[in-house]
């Protein structure tokens, strides 16, 4: 991951703990990079509980809740997956807020014909409020992809430490 990524992260963590607030993540494309970008940086211990990688959606299903229903009416990679996986993260853990990223960092699409670089990334917090954005990035390779997609779920947990909504 850049340096540049690493410092926001450390900067989310800075504010969360300045805010009294912890974080949770639940991956699928980016099988767990956020969640080692965040554990790395310092003082991870008392402001992140660590996160679900779940890609496949049987995990999904098994580790976060998701009900299997939401991927035939949307596939594993729409807004209502990202949200229902933040929302599951955090009823499967004790923190504050939760960022899901549910994509297709390549090489081919899907299996249910989603292209590469789709990206949709949600931040849910205890009291409810659930913040997404959808992502198409374009023609990049699979790592700029994921490392996309983290910058993404940063800026979003951001906004949510922030109240900017």
């Amino acid at each position: 991951m850049s340096v540049e990524l690493a410092q926001r992260a450390a900067r989310v963590l800075g504010a969360a703990r300045e805010r009294n607030l912890t974080l949770v993540t639940a991956e699928s494309c980016t099988g767990g990079a956020l969640s080692v970008l965040l554990s790395e940086a310092p003082g991870a211990s008392d402001t992140f509980h660590g996160g679900f990688v779940v890609y496949t959606k049987q995990n999904k299903t098994a580790a976060l809740g998701i009900p299997e229903i939401l991927f035939k009416e949307h596939t594993a990679v729409s807004d209502a997956v990202a949200k229902a996986m933040a929302m599951g993260a955090l009823a499967s853990s004790p923190a504050d807020l939760a960022a899901a990223i549910t994509g297709v960092a390549g090489p081919e699409p899907d299996e249910d014909g989603n292209p590469v670089s789709l990206v949709h990334v949600a931040v849910a917090a205890r009291d409810g409020a659930v913040l997404h954005e959808a992502h198409s990035f374009g023609r990049l390779s699979r790592g700029e992809i994921i490392e996309n997609a983290i910058a993404g779920a940063l800026k979003l947990l951001e906004r949510a430490i922030s109240g900017d909504e």
